[in-house]
């Protein structure tokens, strides 16, 4: 297939090339398009060296599968374009995720309602991707009725500046200096704070409002009820989430949670309450499955459970996701 990456010198976008290379995604040729900032900037794929083209409109001639990674703006502008092109266009910004004509795709929990006639794919927030990998297989041992969720997301949610500027701020503050913000609007070194979003007049910034909405929209689920507080914490990748999660009968045996997440696709238990062990971030950095543990029953509800889970923002929550959808439109079999 004929490939092009819009944005690609961002950090999904390079993502996205060691993915092609890792999964034998099957790319006979490749286009990476970008604004002018980037153009002319070398990239190795495959033991070849690709300079960074400015992408047009005419960029998409010829392209089987585009994926865009540039923002929502860059994809409203470009969609139009590679579609008309004949594309098939998967596209990871906020753009058309909401809309209703649009498919927003997770293939282990969603697949089904990606159609041959469907041509743009709106891949979901990475927050959401990662969570609806863990309460999708529930629903097999009884209806979800709330979801409550606090989240400890990471630099490489705000893209490749924001991680400069963790390590660059945690340099400064071991050196003794004062960490000034560029990129984010706080010290992000040693710190937490509210994610970097707006706030509507509900008081849900716009990172809780995406999960809560997109959620829904991917379980199929309009009337889950769901409470969702966002928070950027000082790790350099992968987000974690606490997640509560109340049935709308009985709640199910531990047991029975383990066994269903650990038969899921995409899902790693790493539930060692001896060693203490469970999800962290570091461990699921670099890795394609989303880790569950710390399940526990919620002792202040009778039909709740608790767990945390922690996946990558770069790979599922972004690029890993947004290959498996082109690798299922043309081989639905294949969801791994």
């Amino acid at each position: 297939m004929k490939v092009a990456v819009l944005g690609a010198t961002g950090a999904v976008g390079q993502e996205f090339l060691r993915l092609f290379e890792q999964r034998n995604y099957p790319v006979t040729e490749l286009k990476l398009l970008a604004s002018s900032r980037s153009v002319g900037k070398v990239m190795p794929f495959q033991g070849k060296d690709y300079s960074v083209e400015l992408v047009t409109p005419s960029s998409f001639e010829g392209v089987d599968v585009a994926f865009f990674s540039a923002g929502a703006s860059r994809s409203r502008e470009f969609f139009q374009p590679a579609l008309d092109a004949g594309a098939f266009v998967v596209d990871n910004s906020s753009a058309f995720r909401m809309d209703p004509s649009i498919p927003l795709i997770v293939p282990e929990v969603n697949g089904h309602a990606m159609k041959p006639e469907h041509r743009l794919i709106a891949n979901p927030n990475c927050t959401a991707s990662i969570l609806v990998m863990a309460l999708s297989p529930l629903r097999k041992l009884g209806k979800l009725d709330r979801v409550i969720v606090s989240t400890y997301q990471s630099a490489s949610g705000g893209g490749a500046a924001a991680m400069m500027e963790l390590e660059s701020q945690t340099r400064d503050v071991l050196d003794g200096k004062e960490p000034v913000p560029h990129v984010m609007p706080h010290p992000y070194a040693f710190n937490l704070f509210s994610h970097n979003t707006p706030v509507n007049e509900l008081g849900f910034n716009d990172e809780e409002w995406k999960v809560m909405q997109e959620t829904r929209k991917i379980l199929e689920e309009p009337d889950l009820k769901l409470n969702v507080t966002c928070v950027r914490v000082p790790v350099m990748r992968a987000h974690s989430e606490s997640v509560t999660i109340e049935f709308a009968g009985e709640c199910p045996s531990e047991e029975a949670i383990r066994e269903v997440l650990q038969s899921s696709p995409g899902v790693r238990v790493q539930d060692d309450r001896a060693k203490n062990h469970f999800p962290m971030p570091i461990e699921a950095s670099g890795h394609d499955d989303v880790l569950v543990g710390r399940i526990r029953r919620d002792l202040s509800h009778p039909n709740a459970v608790s767990m945390f889970i922690a996946g990558d923002q770069l790979l599922k929550g972004a690029a890993l996701n947004a290959v498996q959808i082109a690798e299922y439109r043309f081989s639905p079999s294949t969801v791994a």
